[in-house]
């Protein structure tokens, strides 16, 4: 892929000399160009339609009603880590103490505080892909080199081969970056892979960064199987989440971070000088999600499940379509069998029916000619989309 600048534009406006390496981000350039179209329908961000839904929205009015819209502390409020810690062993059946668990302004914030804290300049991260990519753009601006392994799709299944992950580690490998469940292709790590991975990295004495913000967002079982289920309160694990999908407040800007016992000093230190962490009001309205939003939660996968079911049909009526089982988030990652380059077929869908889908090549290196659909909408908006889509074959 091309450098995000050029040179001449690094040298006249005097830049960080490493934003030349900055790669472009794919998906973002396709929702500018479908946005410029007013009646575009756009299924190619990674949301719901629902709004935040009341209980938490007035959690955070009421704290602002009483004034508490200063600075909170720098990790969370020392009630919401507890909130989290009684969450995990809730829901997780796990005992995290609060000191492994900080609020973060964001998902995307509590990665690159993970990666800014174990990352020098040169490291070797090893991501498997398909992959968001925000989270490569964010190990490149932590300046390591990113080493890609990719998901392979076999018998309408996405499946990640252990032997060739371990094989790509090398002496400079620093960290693996996995992403379970998968944003794009909604692929699953198994429970007994995931042990395997962290007995590896063990022998190998590098990090695992596990994303599991879709960890929630699975339709045959309470919750996705977790690193942190096989974790000691030592090994060298970072967990990232965040409240955006499972509580519809992608807007709030809001994730956690889970970490050794050893790492809390260091995450202060760095969140002190990126943004001080989240806000006080945002902070205590995520609290009252983790501790009355198992409902909201399980209203969402009812109708996120009924779209799936949807897509499954769809896709089976067309055979110019491939879409491997979807086993959790709201993503549909397929391909059409006519239209082999993806940027192409996603502006053709943009200027002939109005229909916004984000292109495949956005997501690694092995997944070009691949289409997501983010289904995380209402059933008309869905049916409206699949017969637009039906239109450009």
């Amino acid at each position: 892929m091309k450098a995000y600048m050029n040179n001449n534009t690094r040298r006249h406006h005097d830049f960080r000399k490493d934003l030349e390496y900055l790669t472009p981000n794919a998906g973002a350039e396709m929702l500018r160009y479908g946005w410029r179209k007013p009646d575009i329908l756009s299924l190619g961000q990674g949301e719901g339609c629902a709004a935040t839904p009341d209980f938490i929205i007035d959690t955070a009015s009421q704290a602002m009603q009483e004034g508490k819209t200063f600075y909170a502390p720098v990790l969370g409020y020392p009630s919401v880590r507890q909130d989290l810690s009684d969450y995990y062993r809730r829901i997780y059946d796990l005992n995290i103490e609060p000191n492994r668990l900080f609020l973060t302004g964001s998902g995307t914030t509590a990665m690159h505080l993970a990666l800014t804290s174990i990352l020098d300049a040169g490291d070797e991260i090893l991501a498997v892909t398909p992959i968001w990519k925000n989270l490569l753009g964010a190990a490149e601006i932590a300046r390591a080199k990113v080493n890609q392994v990719s998901l392979r799709e076999e018998n309408g299944n996405w499946k990640l081969d252990l032997n060739e992950l371990f094989a790509a580690v090398t002496p400079e490998t620093k960290a693996i970056l996995i992403v379970t469940p998968s944003n794009p292709t909604g692929w699953m790590m198994k429970d007994h892979e995931i042990k395997a991975v962290l007995d590896f990295a063990r022998e190998q004495n590098i990090w695992i960064i596990a994303d599991e913000v879709y960890g929630r967002i699975v339709f045959d079982k309470a919750h996705a199987p977790s690193f942190l289920t096989h974790a000691t309160a030592d090994d060298k694990l970072y967990v990232v989440n965040s409240f955006s999908k499972a509580y519809a407040m992608t807007g709030w800007r809001l994730g956690w971070l889970v970490g050794p016992t050893f790492a809390e000093e260091v995450i202060r230190d760095i969140a002190l000088y990126d943004n001080m962490g989240p806000a006080s009001f945002i902070q205590l309205a995520g609290g009252t999600a983790l501790r009355e939003g198992e409902e909201f939660i399980a209203g969402q996968i009812d109708r996120w499940r009924k779209n799936k079911d949807i897509l499954n049909e769809f896709f089976a009526a067309h055979p110019e379509f491939e879409c491997a089982e979807i086993q959790a988030t709201f993503y549909a990652f397929f391909r059409n069998k006519n239209k082999p380059d993806c940027m192409s077929y996603c502006r053709e869908l943009i200027d002939e029916v109005s229909l916004s889908l984000a292109p495949g090549c956005a997501f690694g290196q092995s997944s070009e000619g691949y289409i997501r659909l983010c289904f995380a909408c209402s059933e008309a908006k869905l049916l409206e989309a699949l017969k637009r889509l039906e239109q450009v074959r």
